[in-house]
This record gives C-alpha cells, sequence and structure tokens, in this order.
C-alpha cells in the first residue's frame, strides 16, 4: 500500500512517543530510524528477559559499537527499563532513545518522573485530512474514523468491531488495571453517550451501575491508555459564571461509532453532530501536537447553557470554532460563536458546517468542515486554514 508521509517531526534527542494502539507508532520508527537498534517489548520472551534482568539493556547497548539510536517499542511493558535509560543518559556517550508506548498507566509515577525531563514527550494522532491530502473523504472518515490500522485494512469494519476488544484484553485485563472487566466494559460503553458531551460522571455511574468514585478511576484510566480526552472550560478574564465540568471526547471517530450501542431510539442526526465535533476535535488535537508553537484547546459554556465547541488560545491568538453537522446555518447556530465575542472581542470566530459555501455571516466565517480540515496543516494558522 502507498505510504502516506505522517507531519509528526522527531525530535533530535531523546523522546518518549505516546499514542493509541494503530496510530502508525511502530511503522513511523521503522522508516524514520531504519538504522536504529530495535527492542521490541510485544514479543513475550523480550518481556520476561528484561522484566527478570534490566540492566541486559545497558549490556545491549554498549555492546552495539558505534550504534547510537536505539528505539524501544511498548516502553510501558517494562517500566523498570527506564531507570538503566537514565543512567545511560547521564554517561553522556551520545546515546539516543525513542520510547514508544500506548499507554501512560505505569509511567505516570515512576517513569516519565525518573528521567527527570532528559526525554522529550510526544505524542502521535490518527491520521489527519491534510496528511491524506486528496484521499480523505468526510463521509468515510465519519464512519470508520482515521486510525491507520483501521485506514489501511482490507476489511475496515472488523478491525473497528475488535479494536475496543483488543484494548480491553491486552491493556486493561492483562496489566490488572481493574478488579471487574465486566464493570469496566459497561462503563465503555456508557461513556460513549458522553462524547463531545459535557462530562457528568454521576449519569455515566448510574448508566453501568458502579459507584461514581469507581467511574472518576475508570475515566482516568481511559485518559492513560490514551482511548479518551476531557477538554477544560476556557476560564480567562472570565466575566460570566461559566460550566464547571470538562467535555468528554474517544479519540477517534471510527472508534466512538464502534462503542456507542445504537437502538430504535436514536437519532441518526445526533450521532452523525457527535462524529463531526468529535472528528473536528481530534484533527485540533493532532494539529496543536504537531506545531512547534504551544497553544491549547478548550470549550466555552456559560451556566446559561451557551456554548462554543472549541477555543484555541495561544501564540497565534485566540480562536473560537462552532461545529455543526447541518447544510444551512439559522441565526441561533451563530448564538455562542457572538457571545463568545462579546465576552472577548479580540478573538475570531469560525462556523464549520456540512454546507458547500464559503460565507460570511454576521462576521463570521463560516466554512465547509472538511474543506477546513483538509487544509489544517501543522505549523499553519488557522488563518491560513481558512485562506481556500
Amino acid at each position: 500500500m502507498e505510504t502516506i508521509t505522517r507531519f509528526f517531526t522527531p525530535p533530535a534527542e531523546s523522546f518518549f512517543l505516546f499514542g493509541p494502539r494503530g496510530t502508525g507508532k511502530s511503522t513511523f520508527m521503522r522508516e524514520r530510524f531504519p538504522d536504529a537498534c530495535y527492542v521490541d517489548l510485544l514479543d513475550p520472551e523480550m518481556v520476561r528477559s528484561f522484566s527478570a534482568r534490566p540492566e541486559r539493556l545497558a549490556e545491549i547497548v554498549r555492546g552495539q559499537g558505534g550504534q547510537k539510536c536505539f528505539v524501544i517499542d511498548e516502553i510501558q511493558k517494562v517500566p523498570e527499563l527506564l531507570s538503566v535509560i537514565h543512567k545511560l543518559i547521564e554517561e553522556k556517550q551520545g546515546y539516543t532513545f525513542v520510547l514508544t508506548g500506548s499507554s501512560a498507566r505505569k509511567l505516570k509515577r515512576t517513569g516519565v518522573d525518573m528521567l527527570g525531563g532528559r526525554a522529550l514527550l510526544r505524542t502521535m494522532h490518527p491520521f489527519l485530512a491534510s496528511e491524506l491530502g486528496e484521499r480523505f473523504r468526510l463521509e468515510e472518515a465519519l464512519q470508520r474514523g482515521l486510525l491507520p490500522l483501521v485506514y489501511s485494512s482490507a476489511n475496515p469494519d472488523d478491525v473497528l468491531r475488535s479494536y475496543a476488544a483488543l484494548y480491553l484484553r491486552e491493556e486493561v485485563q492483562m496489566e490488572g488495571l481493574v478488579r471487574n472487566v465486566g464493570n469496566f466494559s459497561r462503563f465503555m460503553e456508557a461513556i460513549s453517550f458522553s462524547h463531545a458531551s459535557i462530562l457528568n460522571l454521576s449519569n455515566v455511574a448510574r448508566e453501568c451501575m458502579v459507584e461514581r468514585k469507581v467511574v472518576e478511576g475508570y475515566t482516568t484510566i481511559l485518559e492513560d491508555i490514551l482511548l479518551g480526552f476531557r477538554l477544560p472550560v476556557f476560564t480567562r478574564r472570565a466575566k460570566r459564571e461559566l460550566a464547571g465540568h470538562p467535555k468528554f471526547y474517544l479519540f477517534d471517530a471510527g472508534v466512538f461509532r464502534s462503542l456507542r450501542p445504537r437502538g430504535l431510539l436514536d437519532r441518526p442526526e445526533e450521532m452523525e453532530g457527535q462524529a463531526l465535533e468529535g472528528l473536528v476535535a481530534q484533527h485540533l488535537r493532532g494539529w496543536l501536537a504537531y506545531s512547534p508553537e504551544k497553544s491549547d484547546l478548550y470549550f466555552w459554556r456559560t451556566r446559561s447553557g451557551v456554548e462554543v465547541d472549541f477555543v484555541v488560545y495561544g501564540p497565534q491568538g485566540l480562536w473560537a470554532l462552532e461545529v455543526k453537522n447541518t447544510a444551512t446555518i439559522r441565526p441561533s447556530d451563530l448564538r455562542g460563536l457572538k457571545s463568545f465575542r462579546d465576552e472577548y472581542p479580540e478573538s475570531r470566530a469560525l462556523f464549520l458546517y456540512r454546507g458547500r459555501e464559503r460565507l460570511l455571516r454576521e462576521g463570521i466565517l463560516c466554512l465547509p468542515c472538511g474543506d477546513f480540515l483538509s487544509h489544517l496543516f501543522p505549523g499553519k494558522t488557522i488563518d491560513d486554514a481558512c485562506r481556500i
């Protein structure tokens, strides 16, 4: 299959590369560092060997002669290796370590902190529309997402159906992250209803019939294994009383579809709207992660319910973005953006919708969502993406 060039740029020094399974971390490393020495911790025998004697890694590194680059795949499988890596970096022999992982759970306290900032933290995300170029199809992305593992498969629907089960078995059950796998499985189904919505843990707990405290722990696990993320409220210089709860998103629109139960009472347009907002969210996260300038992603919602889906704040300025799964624009659709602009006159407002026309309505630029995503390039600004 044709290779799709990723926008991720690896740093020159040692770094962690985290990302959910199937985002192409291993493939990228093989292509970018073809001559590196590889340690694959997906190999059970390798895991047993290094778990018994982590110091073997130092022997391997020092025995490679002039080799200076080492890639350790799925580092969370043997977190004890990080103390060895720390010591090797301290020797200042010019070693570079690339440490990939699909879960930050085991490394949170001992791992990343142990290296004391000597390795940078980077993330890899599903494909961006701008990476796919002319191959990007909005409708297909809404149905199947943009996970490289799924995108490159001959049977993408089958891969999506088994994806969550694979995570549940290999990242949750085998690692002993939860005591009751059945409860966690019900939780994953229940929290799919919170995708692109305000996260109410009490409601989720009620749906999966466990205590709220347990659901809080489950949600943290879901974030640690990189399947979901919370979006905080933008509160800078706030004049109004704002919502206190974050929004929740699963990391990929296709994974959301695979987890979300469907029944006769579900409205297709509601799921389409959630999928579209989630697709924009995953693009904004990837774009921000791959861009050199540090900007942050939020949402905005007042206590009275006036909301803006996304707020991007950083060196390039302050942007408010609203996403609607509609081909026509009603005055009520622009209400949140206008309220935000009243609160922050220096902000720029952008409305993304399913129509085909580029419009300027009440001072707000309205763009077809697919066109905007296709022109969102890391290192470029939202202004650049709007110049279609």
